[in-house]
């Protein structure tokens, strides 16, 4: 473990990397509240789950519709310029949502603050990212940076659902939303405020058009994340639900945070290897294992087992998660990186969508255990995509071991996908002549 901690430590040698690493973190804290804030305020307010989930799913859809649109801009325009504007609309928005469904206002009003606050919430993990790949030039250490930032994404899972349902339960429904709140707006502008190490700007001659980013590769990862979405948008529900049936509502959100803390411990672990297996192969293995793993808590029948099934099956996420990142990076040219990291994200939160809505109706009709057949069956069909679609993945295998330059479009290979990246993440590290590896 010292070998394993001595290897992220070094990453923050870089100049800035601390600042914008650690305050990107709490911006992005939201991500994990903001969904189970509305979840816990609505049914709270109105007892009704089937509501609960399909407003707190269409606030995630819509920001998974508008990120890759605020992306696109932040690629044209820098991240300072469009973020400040942005986490303001999104403040006074999600504000709005609060008091709409507090004071009772009509339910329709909900829904339409809900899609504003939603889609004026920008993509703060892409845009650190592409940070981290302008600030290491060395390879391996970008791949470990970018593998550090998903074991981050995870801590933030653990940390956000449990203090999200202390606030609403101990508190008030609202303040968990209240939380994600300050958090995105007072995070945010700290972020945006970390100027010196902002990616250089793109002229609007240089932006990559569309139909160069979401390739038939980037459609594959996407196909595969609106599986696993379904899956963790339907857990948050169906998990709120059968702690509430069994009077033991207040500890929805540690058991939510036993399913992150297995997915931090295995992404902690995945990041500080050396993979000698092919990435795509990688990709497919991985999501055919989380696909068994998510069956697990079918076999629950009190929290107190629910809380280790759920954290094995979180061991599962990571993987699926860090790979497919990986890919996309492989897939997109370097110049609107953040746009295509973006469009994974939001094939995951669409996901989301679909989960939280389709799981909330099965609650209020035949309650939370029929409920996690569901997230089973999504988590089967992802393994399922998976492996339907790796042959779109061979390019990106094909490239692991080019060390070009990346940032432009392959020429003449016969590909529609692009050079590798020189961001990729550690899951892609199957480099020749590096020690520690293992097979996957």
């Amino acid at each position: 473990m010292p070998a394993v901690l001595s290897t992220y430590s070094e990453l923050f040698h870089a100049r800035g990397a601390a600042a914008f690493s650690s305050t990107g973190f709490l911006a992005r804290m939201p991500i994990s509240m903001v969904g189970l804030g509305t979840l816990l305020m609505v049914s709270a307010t109105t007892g009704a789950y089937g509501l609960a989930g399909l407003l707190a799913g269409t606030v995630t859809f819509a920001g998974g519709l508008a990120a890759p649109q605020i992306a696109r801009l932040v690629d044209r325009l820098g991240q300072a310029r469009v973020l400040r504007p942005a986490l303001l609309a999104h403040g006074l928005l999600l504000a709005g949502l609060i008091a709409a469904v507090r004071l009772g206002w009509p339910v329709w009003t909900w829904f339409v603050l809900g899609v504003l606050a939603g889609g004026t919430l920008p993509s703060i993990g892409s845009m650190v990212r592409a940070r981290w790949t302008h600030a290491i030039t060395d390879r391996d250490r970008r791949q470990t940076a970018f593998a550090f930032e998903s074991v981050l994404d995870e801590v933030i899972f653990v940390v956000g659902p449990p203090l999200a349902t202390f606030l609403a339960t101990a508190v008030n429904p609202a303040a968990g939303l209240v939380a994600a709140l300050c958090f995105a707006v007072g995070g945010g502008f700290l972020f945006a405020a970390q100027r010196d190490t902002q990616p250089p700007l793109h002229p609007t001659a240089d932006i990559v058009p569309r139909r160069e980013v979401v390739t038939r590769g980037l459609v594959a990862i996407a196909v595969t994340f609106l599986g696993a979405g379904a899956v963790f948008g339907s857990v948050e529900v169906v998990v709120v639900a059968f702690a509430d049936e069994r009077g033991q509502r207040g500890l929805a959100g540690l058991v939510l945070a036993c399913y992150a803390a297995g997915s931090l411990i295995s992404g902690l672990l995945y990041g500080a290897r050396r993979w000698r297996r092919p990435l795509a192969d990688r990709f497919v293995l991985a999501a055919t294992i989380f696909g068994l793993a998510t069956v697990l808590p079918l076999a629950a029948d009190s929290v107190a087992v629910l809380s280790p099934l759920v954290f094995l099956t979180g061991l599962a996420i990571a993987p699926v998660l860090i790979t497919g990142m990986s890919l996309v990076e492989r897939l997109v040219p370097r110049r609107a990186l953040t746009e295509g990291l973006t469009w994974s994200i939001t094939a995951l939160t669409v996901g989301v969508t679909a989960g939280a809505a389709l799981a909330g109706l099965l609650v209020d009709a035949y309650g939370s255990n029929a409920a996690f057949r569901l997230s089973a069956g999504s988590a089967v069909l992802t393994a399922v995509a998976a492996a339907a679609v790796r042959p779109w993945l061979d390019a990106a295998r094909t490239g692991e071991d080019d060390e070009g330059s990346g940032g432009h479009r392959g020429q003449n290979h016969g590909s529609d996908v692009d050079c590798p990246l020189p961001g990729a993440t550690v899951a892609d590290a199957s480099q020749r002549g590096t020690r520690g590896r293992m097979d996957l």
